[in-house]
């Protein structure tokens, strides 16, 4: 039953971001633009997402849920560290640089869109060699 919810999830996720554009590179460049013809319409997705997720979370933390039988994890450290601003600058460059980010170029393989598949080489790559430069334990 986990594995179904999971692939509803997933299936879900991935007709959210066709649908949004998302998968769209063009878009996603022409909303990082604001020097040029920006495109504030992802702003909102973003922001739905941003909210959803917030209120799910506050939801669960509320009612002390644990989802698939786990605790969430503890927020009460602060999350700004060094490796996470560094992480999320590599992201943002490489997003606005490709107009991908790593589930939109995933979507993308559905309809072999050949800018995700060559997108997708490096940034597994790149997965792999920082979890294993910075021995991460794998999720």
């Amino acid at each position: 039953m986990r594995l179904v919810l999971i692939l509803v999830a997933g299936l879900l996720f991935g007709a959210g971001l066709v649908l949004a554009g998302m998968t769209d590179p063009a878009k996603v460049i022409g909303f990082l633009d604001v020097t040029g013809e920006w495109d504030p319409s992802l702003a909102f997705v973003m922001g739905g997402a941003v909210m959803s997720f917030g209120l799910g979370q506050l939801v669960l933390r509320k009612r002390d849920a644990r989802p698939f039988g786990r605790a969430l994890p503890d927020t009460s450290a602060d999350p700004l560290s060094t490796r996470m601003m560094a992480g999320s600058a590599i992201f943002g460059i490489g997003w606005g640089l490709a107009g991908f980010c790593p589930g939109p170029a995933l979507a993308n393989l559905a309809v072999l869109r050949t800018e995700a598949l060559v997108f997708l080489g490096p940034m597994v790559l790149g997965m792999v060699t920082a979890q294993r430069l910075l021995k991460l334990d794998a999720p």
